[in-house]
């Protein structure tokens, strides 16, 4: 094994226009290699065969498999192969299935690149861990394993986040925000679907935080009104 080699991806999604967005997010991430694309599941089981990728970026919607269930045989075939899920599905049952099988990470669609790059970056933390490991061909303590099982903590939260914010909505947020900069507390809120007061306890939340800025913007009418932009 070649230590800090590039981490070898596969990309299996049927939609060619996701794929190709996928490649072009892992092109911006360093230490990582698009080594194929697969739409199908013929394919997708000839690439992972033949490239024996360490990690695959899997949708769950194929025509002509569900991609839960190619997560199974994954795992019982080469378990030293992980998978990040990026799909439309939203169904607590195939979260959950996901989840059990043992995906490293699952992010639903449309990907915000940040939000790709966060699981990549904390998936490449996880993965140099075991590298650094195995080439030592070094007995786990109990302290490793800890660090292997609770993953890199993600970006969004601290160990304990302030009563009345949620990490979901928090998440929902910075989508928001990334999809389009400067908005005010009114567009968020519709975007998200809460209310005006809770959309802007949470973005007052990320400028504590240091995640967004806030501006003035002067309309013709009216009073300015305060916008928030990503940092």
């Amino acid at each position: 094994m070649i230590m800090n080699q590039a981490i070898e991806v596969l990309i299996i999604e049927d939609d060619l226009r996701i794929a190709e967005i996928q490649r072009r997010f892992l092109e911006q991430i360093k230490g990582f290699q698009t080594i194929g694309i697969a739409a199908d599941y013929a394919e997708a089981k000839s690439l992972i065969d033949i490239l024996k990728p360490d990690l695959i970026l899997l949708d769950v919607y194929f025509p002509d498999m569900n991609g839960c269930d190619l997560l199974k045989e994954i795992k019982q075939l080469d378990k030293q192969t992980d998978v990040i899920m990026i799909t439309a599905a939203r169904e607590i049952e195939t979260v959950q299935e996901a989840i059990t099988i043992g995906v490293f990470d699952f992010i639903i669609k449309p990907v915000v690149f940040e939000r790709f790059k966060q699981s990549l970056k904390r998936y490449e933390d996880h993965y140099r861990k075991l590298e650094a490991i195995r080439s030592e061909n070094k007995i786990m303590g109990q302290e490793e394993v800890d660090k292997l099982l609770y993953k890199q903590q993600d970006i969004y939260e601290k160990p304990m986040l302030p009563k009345g914010i949620d990490k979901l909505t928090l998440i929902k947020v910075m989508e928001v925000l990334d999809a389009g900069q400067g908005l005010t507390a009114e567009t968020v809120a519709k975007q998200i679907g809460v209310s005006r007061t809770t959309a802007r306890r949470y973005l007052e939340h990320l400028i504590s935080e240091e995640k967004i800025a806030a501006d003035l913007s002067y309309g013709t009418i009216g009073r300015p009104e305060r916008v928030y932009i990503l940092k």
